[in-house]
């Protein structure tokens, strides 16, 4: 393979110490990153002439012209540095979410005296607890109009003293515990918030079990009416309960990964297992598999999900083996405080019927979204024809940029640029541009796109 002398510098000179490697094109975008035990040994298997490598590998050489690294102490770092060097460059060779979009979460605001519930897409070292991420936006408020008829928790701005002189609606209609007026103390509230919590983390038995005894604790005291609220909460979360699937009888706390793929595409499925019940389940796109084997796959899509991913469960239960298991399960451990975590293939008995389980979920999941996309596409193609013949264009406007200006009194001119990349909007090229004035009326740029 004939090399550029810069090419066949940086190879003489990679260190052969861990860290990350990123490899760039002529234009000098990234289009992969990679993580190494040796650096030296990793990146030059790339460019050895008898190296086995798959047609996908082959065109990525050639189209390397620089090669960056940045030397890490362990491999556990080159791990973490890894993911997000991907999540900042999006590489095309490189398995990745397909949307690379932040993901919702819920978030209980635990380091306020009464913490709120809201729906954020940063996770913050800031004292709250996250729960997520979720693929849908629609199902994370769905999910908290149910939550909040189980757990009236607070959504209002007013400073709480207990002293107010009267309640907003919410607490006429059971929305709300009103501690504003003093109907809940601060113990009182933040026990409910918590209650929310393990809900959400499928603890539901215990949160069951503290209600009961607490509304016994209230019929003692004759707080008939605080025996009667706790009383519809309860029968309200046992409603919630008796709906989610018992598929274990051995109390699994476990997430489940199967994914189906075709093409360049693949869909992960992720059930959520806790005390032997399905609570929920998400299916997440990946994009850029195209040539990779299963178990790079799996494991790429393992670093990239529980990156994310607010609770580790004790148990991976997996399709098949996964690259890297060895430091993966060093990496959860470290995020599960130095719990122990296992990645394993189930070979027979309800483990290995939930994995097939989830693997037809993510099948039939994928089948359904590339049947979308492509009826999306025809739509795109025939109204770009149509705009084609209305311009009396040669070809069909692929990309179209329409720019509005607007000034003060002709000056502090700005104005905005919106961009349809083959008919749809691309997030990244959509944004408001200030302008300088320039003589005979000509304006450029000042910055662009935020």
């Amino acid at each position: 393979m004939d090399l550029s002398e810069k090419l066949q510098g940086q190879l003489a000179n990679l260190p052969a110490q861990p860290g990350c490697y990123l490899m760039k094109d002529a234009a000098g975008s990234v289009i992969y990153v990679g993580k190494a035990i040796n650096l030296r040994n990793r990146v030059r298997s790339y460019f050895h002439a008898s190296g086995d490598h798959s047609g996908k590998t082959r065109e990525l050489v050639r189209r390397v012209v620089d090669i960056e690294w940045i030397i890490q102490s362990s491999e556990l770092e080159a791990l973490l540095l890894e993911y997000n060097l991907i999540s900042r460059h999006q590489p095309r060779y490189n398995v990745r979410w397909k949307d690379g979009k932040a993901y919702p979460y819920i978030k209980v605001h635990w380091q306020d005296a009464f913490p709120k519930v809201t729906v954020t897409r940063r996770v913050d070292t800031d004292g709250a607890r996250y729960f997520g991420p979720y693929t849908s936006s629609w199902a994370v408020h769905q999910t908290l109009d149910v939550l909040r008829k189980l757990f009236p928790y607070l959504t209002c701005d007013r400073e709480i003293t207990g002293t107010d002189a009267r309640a907003c609606l919410y607490a006429d209609i059971h929305l709300c515990m009103a501690p504003c007026i003093g109907a809940a103390t601060q113990e009182q509230y933040r026990a409910m918030a918590a209650d929310l919590s393990r809900f959400l983390q499928g603890e539901t038995a215990q949160v069951v079990e503290r209600l009961r005894v607490e509304m016994g604790v209230a019929s003692e005291r004759l707080q008939f009416e605080r025996a009667a609220t706790l009383r519809d909460q309860l029968l309200a979360i046992e409603r919630v309960v008796e709906k989610q699937k018992v598929i274990s009888q051995q109390h699994l706390d476990s997430d489940v990964i199967a994914f189906a793929r075709q093409d360049n595409d693949a869909c992960a499925q992720v059930f959520f297992v806790r005390g032997g019940k399905l609570i929920g389940r998400d299916h997440f796109l990946l994009e850029g598999v195209a040539e990779e084997n299963d178990t790079e796959v799996l494991g790429a899509f393992l670093k990239q999900f529980y990156h994310k991913a607010t609770h580790i469960p004790a148990e991976v239960l997996l399709p098949s083996e996964v690259a890297e298991a060895t430091i993966i399960e060093r990496w959860l451990r470290d995020k599960r405080n130095g719990q122990k975590v296992s990645l394993v293939v189930p070979q027979r008995g309800d483990k290995r019927k939930l994995v097939q389980m989830a693997l037809e979920n993510a099948t039939e999941t994928l089948g359904g979204l590339r049947a979308q996309w492509q009826a999306d596409t025809h739509k795109q193609e025939a109204a770009l024809a149509e705009l084609q013949a209305g311009l009396e264009l040669q070809a069909p406007p692929t990309r179209i940029e329409c720019f509005d200006i607007s000034n003060t009194q002709g000056t502090a001119a700005t104005g905005s640029m919106v961009v349809f990349h083959q008919a749809r909007p691309p997030r990244a090229t959509t944004g408001a541009l200030l302008f300088a004035a320039w003589p005979a009326r000509m304006i450029t740029p000042a910055c662009a796109k935020y």
